[in-house]
């Protein structure tokens, strides 16, 4: 292969990685602003999951090594930046968008419809934060967290499901041309 074909390809996936965490960390103060002038506080960010938005593109766009990081990296930058996700949901926010960014990068190159990709992906994502929630509340003993907390946690989220399954294969088909660019 070209060294300049891997250069190209590392910068693009670069770019992609840093857009998605700015997005990502970006996105959810603008839904907690909205919630704040509303009055709903930071309920519009539980139940549309913006960031979740950005990861799952940059999964799907340019492969699980880029979902992951994004993934990993966007709640612990919005927790040093905003204080937010709070502490205890922290280490299960990072975990879990980094299962959503793995699953989304490991489909990108399957041949399944968009929306497929994106339901296994979220599926996986809630598996594994749910993983890591019955972990700490049954290994280590956490009893900050609860298992009728993680059921809530789904189900306040499911507004910003079906936003995923909306937005995703549309923007996704709106950059259908991009794929090239990172392989």
């Amino acid at each position: 292969m070209n060294t300049t074909i891997d250069t190209r390809i590392v910068r693009n996936k670069s770019i992609t990685m840093l857009l998605a965490v700015a997005v990502s960390v970006l996105l959810p103060q603008l839904f907690h602003a909205v919630g704040a002038v509303s009055g709903l506080g930071a309920a519009l960010g539980s139940t549309f999951l913006p960031m979740h938005l950005p990861v799952l593109l940059a999964g799907l766009i340019a492969g699980p090594v880029v979902g992951v990081a994004a993934g990993a990296a966007s709640p612990l930058l919005s927790f040093a930046l905003s204080g937010m996700p709070a502490a205890a949901m922290l280490p299960f926010m990072m975990i879990e968008l980094a299962g959503y960014g793995l699953a989304a990068g490991l489909l990108s190159k399957v041949n399944l419809p968009v929306f497929v990709k994106v339901v296994i992906a979220q599926l996986a994502g809630r598996l594994v934060r749910a993983a890591a929630l019955l972990f700490a509340i049954y290994a280590v003993g956490n009893t900050g967290i609860s298992v009728a907390q993680t059921w809530n946690i789904v189900l306040t989220g499911l507004p910003g499901i079906l936003l995923q399954w909306a937005l995703i294969p549309l923007l996704l088909y709106r950059l259908d041309g991009v794929k090239k660019y990172y392989e």
